[in-house]
Order: structure tokens, then sequence, then C-alpha cells
């Protein structure tokens, strides 16, 4: 699961730092880096506090890492 959150993240990392670079990220995007991760941090605290494991504890900031990921790649093509 680490791996795949690794890849995941990268490239949201690398699309967004593109964006960023050109000035072409919008102020949508910015919020929305802020927001989903308040989001994935609360799923992933809950989950931690429950004892739930450590899939369970990653799988929100995984979830969304691959949902930005895929829309950021459609942006591109």
């Amino acid at each position: 699961m680490m791996a795949r959150l690794a890849a995941a993240s990268w490239g949201t990392i690398v699309h967004r730092s593109l964006m960023m670079a050109q000035g072409t990220c919008s102020a949508a995007e910015y919020q929305r880096m802020v927001s989903e991760k308040m989001a994935a941090a609360t799923l992933s605290t809950a989950a931690f506090l429950a004892g739930r494991g450590s899939e369970a504890v990653l799988k929100p900031y995984l979830s969304r890492a691959r949902a930005n990921h895929r829309r950021l790649l459609g942006r591109k093509a």
C-alpha cells in the first residue's frame, strides 16, 4: 500500500508542480489541495484511534492521491 501511495502521490505532485510553474494552477485547485488533506487526516485519525490497522489509516490518503492522479492525467491528455 505504501508503494501505491508513493506512486500516486508522486504523480499528483508532478502534475500540480507543473501547473504551479506554468501559472495554470487555479484557486480551486489550491483549495482542493488543502481540503482533501484535511478530510484524509480526519478519516485517518479516526481509523488510527479505532485501532483499525495501518491499511485503514493509509486508505484515505491513497484513495485521494489515486483520484487526483487520474483526474490530473485526464486534464493533460
